[in-house]
């Protein structure tokens, strides 16, 4: 029998939800319980982590789980990481929804740096405005550029005091779009953008009003993961389980 944990939190995983439960598949979708208000599945959903690759492992065994999919974000690396050793140690088919990275057009202005700290190193002496769109978990290394004014875009409310002095919370799910990043960024008279290259269409928003405001980009490089199966849409994921599962047939 076919059960098909999900890794989810992503738009992607989203959609893939709806494609499994679409065909009937016995799918379980995992959220990493981050988001305080995460969007309604049409799957059983699990929330929390695993304890690790040994977790992850255990949770396999337990759940009869034949067939992982990583659906997370770009940068949750530890996550993958566990998951393919918790595959590879039970011996489960595991396959990585991975959405296409951004690439510099000549019209944007990139500042391409291989981690978090190297991006709030990158960011100027002289103050300026700042759209730190790379989510809560990570704004601890730019308190040591406390000159600068932080606009930060949150799915939920901050549920704690922020690391930096100076900080405006703006709370709002995606998609964005460009004339609307266009316009908050004018509104707050923004002056650089750091983001994350997670790919996709519905994070891109910032980019694309970036590059029509001549702005400067601190785009940071996604991290380097062992060599694992990966598909590149939905489409392609499903058609990996119909032949892993014949459930096509």
């Amino acid at each position: 029998m076919t059960r098909v944990l999900i890794l989810g939190g992503t738009s992607d995983a989203n959609a893939l939800a709806r494609a499994a439960a679409a065909v009937g598949l016995d799918a379980i979708y995992s959220y990493a319980g981050r988001t305080q208000v995460p969007v309604n599945q049409p799957l059983p959903v699990r929330t929390g982590g695993f304890g690790g690759p040994d977790g992850l492992a255990c949770y396999i065994r337990a759940e009869g789980v034949t067939h992982v999919v990583d659906a997370t974000h770009p940068f949750a690396d530890t996550m993958s990481r566990n998951a393919i050793a918790a595959c590879a140690s039970t011996a489960t088919p595991l396959i990585a929804l991975v959405r296409a990275p951004w690439i510099e057009g000549a019209e944007d202005r990139w500042i391409t740096v291989p981690d978090i700290d190297s991006a709030a190193q990158a960011l100027p002496d002289e103050a300026a405005c700042v759209f730190l769109a790379i989510g809560r978990q990570h704004l601890a290394p730019f308190a040591a550029k406390p000159q600068h004014r932080y606009i930060l875009r949150f799915v939920d409310e901050p549920d704690g005091p922020l690391p930096l002095p100076a900080a405006e919370v703006i709370v709002a799910r995606g998609p964005f779009t460009e004339e609307g990043d266009l316009a908050l960024m004018r509104s707050k008279s923004v002056n650089l953008v750091v983001t994350r290259n997670s790919g996709g269409a519905g994070a891109r928003a910032k980019i694309d009003a970036a590059r029509r405001l001549c702005l400067p980009v601190i785009m940071i490089s996604r991290p380097e993961m062992p060599e694992r199966a990966s598909a590149a849409s939905v489409d392609n994921v499903m058609a990996w389980l119909a032949h892993e599962t014949c459930l096509g047939a």
